[in-house]
């Protein structure tokens, strides 16, 4: 087991699929999203089990390497996932956690139906959703945009409220404009007491870069 409750063939799978990635959802972004989970749960659950701390890093470094973002290929990836050894020997339960998680956990997936996920998971999607908010999440964002080839910003092109996966994935946009499609809305997603109070610290963050992007912007 290295540190995090994780254990090596899980990170070098993640490291594998994602080490390269340019869009945000990197390597070290779903080690952040480990190691956030994991010291989310704790606080609300200071006598967690070592084994519901493994499954909830496990979950963390892998909920991205089957997302359609980042692979063309997500049922090979799937595969890749269930085979490793660490995943084998999880409990029957704790196995449908992790597939139930990590299917059912993006923005995406929720737009039209809300899924209620298993209490780790929830963990995972709240580290998950404060890692797209405050300074890193203000990074990520740009880093998106410049990889699919958004424009900064561009006050011609509106903001479009999305409510299915097809008008989310598509429609044209800008970076700045992701920020209030989706970014100033997952405050009010989170699960967990311990998500919610950083997702605040973290909104007002972000809100005051708008401000002054758009004072800049106009000035």
């Amino acid at each position: 087991m290295t540190s995090l409750y994780v254990a090596d063939d899980v990170v070098t799978l993640a490291k594998q699929i994602l080490g390269s990635d340019t869009t945000g959802h990197d390597f070290y972004h779903v080690a952040r999203v480990a190691r956030n989970a994991v010291r989310l749960y704790r606080e609300d659950f200071p006598l967690a089990s070592p084994s519901t701390l493994q499954l909830i890093a496990t979950m963390g470094y892998l909920h991205d390497v089957v997302d359609e973002k980042v692979t063309a290929t997500p049922t090979t990836r799937w595969h890749q996932i269930m085979a490793l050894p660490t995943v084998c020997r999880f409990t029957p339960e704790d196995q449908e956690i992790l597939r139930t998680t990590i299917t059912h956990m993006s923005y995406a997936a929720n737009l039209e139906h809300h899924f209620e996920l298993p209490v780790p998971g929830q963990y995972v999607q709240d580290a998950d959703r404060l890692d797209a908010l405050g300074a890193i999440g203000i990074a990520r964002a740009f880093a998106y945009g410049g990889a699919h080839h958004h424009s900064i910003y561009d006050p011609t092109i509106p903001v479009v409220m999305s409510s299915n996966r097809e008008t989310y994935r598509h429609h044209e946009e800008t970076s700045i404009n992701h920020f209030y499609e989706k970014l100033l809305h997952l405050e009010a997603t989170m699960n967990t007491t311990a998500g919610k109070k950083l997702a605040h610290t973290r909104t007002a963050y972000m809100r005051a870069f708008l401000d002054e992007f758009m004072h800049e912007w106009n000035e």
